[in-house]
């Protein structure tokens, strides 16, 4: 089985609708998105639930008023200052760290495990997707990202299907490295521009420490050629290989309005047509 992560040095760069257009084209594969802090390729893709799931990570410390004696010692104790003076958690200053629980006299404080978000197995109209929805503000996303990859494989296994597409999160943060871990390959969408060369920089640096080949898509090219050339100069001295230009083009926009991927939308515009000959050669790269 293969796992395609499409991935980005900083968000906005088309990622989403390269794996959209990719599941248009393959047809045959298991949709994984990845970028659980924001995910946003069901916006595309229009999943039919079929499972859905909490996902549980980390604690946060609740002090039951009846036992306690209100000593202060986990007062004392918390280092983030996020009990008040009544005996009451904040639960957003709480870091989950446990001390107070721990070190209670009185056995006063329960430290349940929260629920972060939940996870999904869907239908789609390409195939099965695995997919998430984190909470606002919790963290674990790096946890969720590699529960969702496992599960995908899973998904992949039963219904016999050998690719897996994985839309990763934007950075090079946690997440990013829980998205790419075990990869056959990774596809970093890259722009044209003094950041977008810096992002593809640091992305391709970290796909090389975890020994994941990187591959390179420039979108939006023709928005400034020297920039371009110059990407495709260091993917080069690096050893990225070089699957594709992308260019810039309205129906990008139009087609995320109407819930297609470009591939749907138009299949004779100038970026359907770039992204048949990028998917085509990422394919004869994975074999």
């Amino acid at each position: 089985m293969k796992e395609l992560v499409i991935i980005s040095g900083k968000g906005g760069t088309g990622k989403t609708s390269v794996v959209a257009a990719f599941a248009a084209l393959s047809q045959d594969m298991v949709l994984c998105d990845a970028d659980v802090d924001a995910a946003d390729l069901h916006l595309i893709m229009d999943p039919a639930i079929k499972e859905e799931h909490d996902f549980t990570g980390g604690h946060t410390a609740i002090i039951d008023q009846e036992r306690c004696t209100q000593c202060g010692l986990c007062r004392e104790l918390c280092r983030w200052d996020a009990i008040s003076e009544d005996f009451v958690v904040d639960s957003i200053e709480c870091e989950g760290c446990g001390v107070c629980y721990y070190f209670c006299p009185e056995r006063a404080i329960d430290f349940p495990e929260n629920t972060c978000g939940q996870w999904f197995i869907s239908d789609t109209r390409f195939g099965p997707m695995v997919h998430a929805r984190l909470g606002i503000a919790e963290e674990n996303s790096g946890k969720l990202v590699t529960l969702v990859r496992q599960e995908a494989k899973k998904v992949a296994e039963t219904a016999g299907k050998d690719l897996i597409i994985t839309d990763g999160p934007p950075g090079v943060g946690c997440p990013v490295i829980a998205s790419i871990g075990g990869a056959s390959a990774v596809l970093v969408v890259a722009e044209p521009t003094v950041s977008g060369q810096h992002d593809m920089e640091r992305v391709v640096q970290l796909a090389s420490h975890f020994r994941v080949p990187a591959l390179l898509c420039v979108n939006k090219f023709d928005l400034n050629l020297e920039k371009t050339e110059g990407i495709e100069a260091l993917a080069k001295a690096k050893g990225v290989e070089f699957m594709g230009r992308v260019p810039f083009d309205p129906v990008f926009t139009k087609a995320m309005v109407h819930g297609k991927s470009v591939v749907e939308f138009d299949g004779n515009s100038s970026a359907t047509l770039a992204l048949n000959a990028v998917w085509g050669n990422v394919n004869d790269y994975l074999g």
